[in-house]
Parts: C-alpha cells; structure tokens; sequence
C-alpha cells in the first residue's frame, strides 16, 4: 500500500487549506472544547526512521508500564508552531462550567481501543489519546478513526522510556518519530505531548516546545494500569469529578478490559451529572 493510501478523509480535507500558511507564532493560553471502522493492526509499506518497530504482540506491557512517578489544532504547515517553554506541565484546564477531560495513554491497541472509541461514540463524547509511536505504527487506521470521529491525538513518545535517564538527541528521537506517524495516520501535527511516568525535565520542556507542542499532565490518576477492579477505577473518576480535572487512563500497556468497562459506567453517570467531556484547545496570540 503506497503511503499517500493511508491518509484520512480529515488530512484530505486539511491540504486544501494548508497553502493558506501556518498559525501565528505564540501561545497566550489553553482552553476547553467542546466535544466501524477496520481496526486489525496494519503494517505500513515503509517504516518510520531508525530501528523497525516491534509488532504490538511482541511488546511486553511490563517493559513500560511503571507506576507514573508524579487538537484541535492548526492545520499541519512548513513546521511545529514556536511556544514558550515551560517549566512544568498543565495539570487541569480552565472553561467554563462543568467541565472535564478524558485522557488515555500507551495505544493504540486493536483489543482495547476501539471499544473505548464505541464507549465515546456511544455519547457523542471526545477524547485526548496519548499514543506510543511504535503501537501507533502498526494500528493507523486506529489513529486514522480517531481523527474522523474528532478525537485529539497527542505525542508519548515512541517506546515508553523514561525521559529523565536520555540524551537529548535520544528524547528527540522519540518525539519526531511519534509526530512523524500521527502526522501521517491522523492528519496534524500533535499539540500536546505527555512524559511517560510523568517524568518531565528540562529537555522534555524544550524539544516538546520545539516540536509545537505544550505539556499536559493529569489531575485525577486512576491507576488502572494496576487492575484494582472497575469499581474501584468507577469511583476515583467519581470521587475526583471536578471542574477542569483531568482523567488519566490507558487504553494499551496490559489488559485494559477494566478501564474499557469502567468508562461504560462512569462517563454516562458523569453526563447525567451535568458535566460537560471535552478536550484541550490551544489559543495563539
């Protein structure tokens, strides 16, 4: 399959309207926003640049699943969008009323992912997916849904690693092969970018700055990647239910069954509630 056949119906659309130019430089704040398909694991016809990734099956969820240690965006142009570094991750986002956002990390995996895609679906809820570039690879028509059904995709790095033990050109390397395979799976360029285990330094600040991005950390921790029981991870989300929170979850890195059923039970309690599911806007100056 030539690599042009894998582009979305949504990155179509965007090149019609990329000779217009790039965003403007700058970033004055963040803000909320308002809220089938195949999903086999497909190989692409060339791989992303350095070693070949390793096919989904062969990753040991354990190799990266340690407990953490703590958009709806431009059209893609010339390149990423120049920030201001930061010097520590968003932990919630202003908006308006009762707002919150829904956040999942490590995938895309075919077993687990398009169930959460159905949950969201199901409400006509949108979602923030921190994807790995090398689970990302062999699933892009995952990344290529997501996009269609207005989801925002952003960059985890390639291979999970702890960013405070690379080199600066190691993080890098992780960043720019991650954005390489959203940009060509979803569309866009990412604009916002998770530490894995969220541990952040200073480099992870600049290249994720370099790269157009803005760091996004989390409010409510549901560690379900330690399977502590649906009711359990139900009752974090609930408990942890606030304006401007945000929910930390996984979609791949293990069996991730409880966390599917867990968003089938709290995303329509949380609805009914009154509070409004949303994802991260950036707004230029």
């Amino acid at each position: 399959m030539k690599k042009d056949q894998l582009l979305t119906r949504r990155r179509a659309l965007l090149a019609g309207t990329a000779v217009l130019g790039a965003a403007g430089a700058g970033t004055a704040g963040l803000l909320l926003s308002g809220s089938g398909p195949d999903t086999a694991p497909v190989r692409p016809a060339a791989p992303a640049a350095g070693p070949p990734a390793r096919a989904v099956e062969a990753v040991k969820p354990s190799a990266y699943r340690l407990a953490p240690l703590a958009g709806y965006g431009p059209p893609p142009g010339n390149g990423p969008q120049r920030l201001e570094v930061r010097h520590e991750p968003y932990l919630r986002m202003s908006g308006r009323g009762r707002t919150m956002l829904l956040t999942f990390d490590d995938g895309p995996d075919p077993r687990y992912t398009p169930h959460i895609l159905d949950t969201l679906a199901e409400y006509d809820v949108r979602a923030t997916f921190f994807v790995c570039g090398e689970q990302a690879d062999w699933n892009r028509r995952l990344l290529s849904r997501m996009a269609d059904e207005g989801h925002v995709v952003g960059n985890h790095t390639w291979s999970h690693p702890l960013l405070t033990k690379l080199t600066r050109s190691r993080i890098r390397s992780e960043m720019e092969r991650t954005t390489q395979v959203i940009v060509d799976a979803y569309g866009e360029r990412p604009q916002w970018f998770r530490a894995p285990y969220g541990a952040w330094n200073r480099a992870a600040f600049q290249l994720g700055a370099d790269l157009g991005m803005e760091p996004l950390a989390w409010t409510v921790d549901t560690n379900d990647w330690t399977r502590p029981g649906t009711r359990s991870i139900v009752r974090t989300v609930e408990s942890g239910a606030a304006p401007g929170v945000v929910v930390l979850s996984h979609d791949a890195g293990g069996n991730r069954s409880q966390s599917v059923q867990a968003l089938r039970d709290y995303l329509p309690r949380l609805l009914d509630s009154g509070y409004h599911l949303t994802v991260p806007r950036r707004t230029t100056a």
